[in-house]
């Protein structure tokens, strides 16, 4: 198969990408699954904007501190300083965010945040955003998406990528020639335990990182969120219960029903505080009581969050909920430039299997999906900027189709290669 561009991955970053290169360009997108289990579709609280100029030194502050002042200041400025244009450009497209009474834009607040920043559409605001995006690529006639194709290696000669192996839905493998590929293959949390991810996203970029020798950056930062559903079933993915709870006034409680610590702490903080006190009551899990919030705000702000809970046999508006710490995200990845490029040519990362810097050692609440929007563009343009036709023939004929026959085996291997790496 042909192409252009190839996209792998099809969450916010992916999608977004693909609406800002050029129209003339045919763009293939593959995706692990169906085209709605991304972890864009899962991210709940919001997603943050600069409100104005006297906002800007808290909204860095705020966001080099969580990093622990690792961040890459740079990066940091590029994503703050983009946020309106994203957010108006998400508009656009149809996003809807929550509005005051006033008819304007409604902001909340997270843990560690100086000030509220944050837009957000109920407790989905990743559904929202991600969806709508999905509806503008589909109308657009340059892309191509297939659903259930998984991208198993990269096809690459002096540093310089060609294109892909994928294994279609059908299980026949074929190759992707492409004069740029973008790797928006979203986190790690498939190889955790207990992690907020969909079961599927194991790091295949981070795999192919590895296995071609590209440059690898804060390969092992990874977010803990500090309150998930507890679940006995470990087979279950955990269900975030989202950091706007407790911007909005919810409160964790020991098991004596006693608060002990501030409930807006950054994320790898509180994470501790809770682990601490878990050891220190002999219990699998905190409560997070979510009654302060109010009925009103309660159901029109976290309506999908009530409903899990009393799935799950609890009823929010008249007890505390169990919640404990569980992987969230990634902040280490694949090393990019400002442009998102990555070290061997013609390749992009962007998204949760990228890293920039902005996160540093942890990442603030609700910046996941702004990075992924802004760098996923500066990605596109800067390829629209430079486009360079690859032609290589040869360098598909020596791919070995049999080589990647046994899935079972190379699904393993790559998932012990991320394992290894991250978790060393």
């Amino acid at each position: 198969m042909r192409t252009d561009i190839c996209i792998v991955g099809c969450g916010c970053s992916g999608l977004y990408a693909a609406l800002q290169l050029s129209r003339n360009k045919q763009i293939l997108i593959i995706t692990k699954s169906d085209a709605e289990s991304s972890d864009s579709f899962l991210a709940q609280g919001g997603i943050c904007m600069l409100k104005n100029e006297q906002d800007y030194q808290s909204y860095f502050e705020d966001t080099m501190k969580a990093g622990h002042y690792e961040n890459d200041p740079e990066s940091v400025d590029i994503m703050i300083r983009s946020s309106q244009n994203v957010i108006h450009e998400l508009i656009s497209y149809g996003v809807h965010f929550h509005k005051n009474a006033n008819g304007k834009l409604d902001f909340t607040r997270e843990g560690a945040h100086t000030h509220k920043r944050i837009l957000f559409h109920e407790d989905e605001t990743g559904k929202e955003i991600t969806k709508n995006l999905l509806k503008k690529v589909m109308t657009l006639p340059n892309v191509t998406l297939l659903e259930y194709t998984t991208m198993i290696d990269l096809v690459e000669e002096k540093n310089t990528c060609y294109g892909i192996i994928m294994k279609k839905a059908d299980g026949t493998i074929e190759k992707v020639s492409a004069d740029y590929v973008l790797l928006a293959t979203g986190g790690v949390g498939g190889v955790y335990r207990h992690s907020t991810n969909f079961r599927h996203l194991t790091g295949d970029g981070i795999a192919l990182a590895i296995k071609h020798h590209i440059a690898l950056k804060n390969i092992n930062y990874v977010q803990i969120h500090p309150t998930t559903f507890y679940s006995p079933n470990e087979k279950d993915r955990s269900f975030l219960i989202s950091e706007s709870v407790r911007g909005e006034g919810a409160l964790l409680y020991d098991k004596n029903m006693q608060r002990f610590t501030n409930e807006l702490l950054p994320r790898d903080v509180l994470t501790e505080k809770i682990k601490a006190q878990m050891k220190k009551d002999g219990t699998d899990h905190v409560w997070e009581d979510l009654r302060p919030i109010g009925h009103e705000q309660l159901i029109s702000h976290f309506p999908h969050i009530v409903q899990h809970c009393l799935e799950m046999g609890y009823d929010p508006e008249k007890e505390p909920i169990p919640v404990v710490p569980a992987q969230h995200y990634f902040m280490g990845g694949i090393k990019v430039n400002k442009q998102s490029k990555t070290s061997m040519d013609h390749l992009y990362a962007i998204g949760e299997t990228a890293c920039n810097g902005v996160h540093g050692k942890n990442r603030l609440a609700s910046n996941s999906l702004l990075e992924s929007l802004v760098f996923a563009k500066r990605a596109a343009k800067e390829i629209s900027a430079s486009y360079e036709t690859l032609h290589n023939p040869l360098v598909f004929a020596k791919v070995q189709e049999k080589d990647y026959t046994n899935m079972t085996v190379l699904k393993e291997t790559y998932r012990h290669m991320v394992q290894t790496k991250v978790m060393a």
